[in-house]
Order: structure tokens, then sequence, then C-alpha cells
């Protein structure tokens, strides 16, 4: 979904009933977002992860998997508003921890540059041959998900599905995507 960017400051979305009041940024000059941050905000972050969990609830899956690191939050409560399952966190660049890690790149509509995507061969081995959703905050253009995609394909999983609070625009096919709501992007 795309709106005509006319100098909107902000953009009202509805979340399944509850309306929260987004600030638009450009990301390119004739690019315009409505930034969606839950970081910081526990209300809302649990308030998503219900919508979410809902949404799931028949959904047969035996972990999360989701990048580092503004979804994280989200990762955590919907796990626990689905009675503690598991997830496991790809790592936006390898530590010094992680032993035999398994890596991708990844350019997402709101970073500058190439990101990496890391995996560490202990949390590989936990997922090998498991189901598995992601899980991300929102998604736009799915280059996060496709970047998780071919590491979970070196690890050997089954993707059954990916979930996000927004789907941005409509390059992201829905489906097998649960999400709240759709955002569009600002554009002209």
């Amino acid at each position: 979904m795309e709106i005509k960017y006319t100098g909107q400051e902000y953009y009202d979305i509805d979340l399944a009933g509850r309306t929260e009041r987004l600030v638009i940024a450009p990301v390119h000059p004739t690019l315009h977002i409505a930034g969606f941050v839950l970081l910081g905000n526990t209300e809302l972050t649990n308030y998503c992860a219900k919508v979410l969990a809902d949404k799931l609830k028949d959904v047969d899956f035996d972990y999360i998997v989701c990048p580092e690191a503004k979804v994280l939050p989200l990762a955590q409560s919907l796990c626990t508003q689905m009675g503690n399952v598991e997830f496991v966190v790809f790592r936006k660049g390898k530590k010094a921890y992680m032993l035999d890690a398994i890596e991708t790149e990844v350019k997402s509509i709101t970073t500058a540059n190439v990101q990496k995507m890391v995996v560490d061969a202990a949390d590989a081995a936990k997922i090998r041959g498991k189901k598995v959703l992601l899980l991300d905050d929102v998604v736009s253009t799915g280059g996060t998900f496709r970047a998780m995609e071919v590491l979970l394909d070196q690890i050997g999983t089954e993707i059954v599905g990916y979930s996000a609070v927004l789907r941005e625009g409509t390059d992201f096919p829905d489906d097998k995507l649960y999400y709240v709501s759709d955002l569009p992007i600002f554009v002209g």
C-alpha cells in the first residue's frame, strides 16, 4: 500500500483496535516510512504479542527464529504468551563465543549498509530438523526474512510461516504471513 507523501509528519495506524501515532521519516529523497519501534514500550509490545499469539495459535512450529535486535522484546513476550515457546536469535555479527558460526548478508530498507546475519553452531543444532516460524517487527521487502531463509536452508529446518506486527508496502506476499496490520509506504 502506498500513500502520496505531501509533508505529513505522522501516520495513525490501527493495530487490531489500538491506534498508535507513528513519525514519518525519509529513507530516500522520494521514499518516506512511518517508524514503528517497540523498544522501550512494554505495553505496546505485550499488546502486539497477544494479538500475534492469537493469530498463531493453530500454527504448528517448534521454535521462533528472529533477527537481532529491535524484535527481541516482541519475541520474548510472544514466546511467553504462547506457553514459553523457545526462540533463537540470528545475530548481526559474529561474536567471539560463536564457534563454527554460519553467516550470510542482508540489506534492509532501514539500514544504509549491508549487514551480516550470523547463527552459532549451538543454536543451529537446536533448530536443525525442526519446524520454525520467522518473526520480525516489520516486514517490508522481505530482505531480512530471505537472509534468514539462507541460513535456515544451510542448517536444515522447515519454515512453516512468517510473522510480523506490520507488513509495510506490498513487496512481501501475505500467504504464510501472520501479521497485525498493513503499514503504507509514502512516495513522492
